[in-house]
């Protein structure tokens, strides 16, 4: 079900020191902006780096933040419901984030925050 990561998103309390940080860093301006998230395209096959003020962080993780890794999946609400079926329970609802990106995440019963997306970048490097 799981076909690939798609997206690790980072959260910064100053989300514009952050996203010229990592510009710096990485040698290379984000492709990909919205309010309060900046994304680039990284390494051999132009994964996603996402940068989010931290006031998006969802509130059910309390105030906690650290990255989520978003796995591309080819039927995002099909995904969702089977991760429920096994006893999963929402961490943030399927939400879209812009024309080709929708994405959600859930808490498996040991803990762990898996996030799962519909994502139009994937789909493109796929497709070269």
């Amino acid at each position: 079900m799981l076909r690939g990561m798609a997206t690790v998103s980072y959260f910064a309390d100053d989300h514009e020191a952050a996203k010229e940080w990592y510009a710096g860093f990485l040698g290379i301006e984000p492709y990909f902006e919205r309010p309060g998230y900046a994304e680039f395209r990284i390494g051999d096959h132009q994964h996603e780096l996402g940068l989010i003020d931290r006031k998006y962080v969802p509130a059910s993780r309390g105030g906690a933040s650290g990255e989520i890794v978003y796995w591309h999946v080819d039927d995002l609400e099909a995904t969702v419901a089977r991760l429920h079926e096994l006893g999963a329970r929402e961490h943030e609802p399927i939400t879209e984030r812009g024309p080709g990106f929708v994405t959600a995440s859930v808490v498996d019963p040991f803990g762990n925050v898996l996030g799962v997306m519909t994502n139009a970048h994937y789909l493109a490097v796929l497709a070269r």
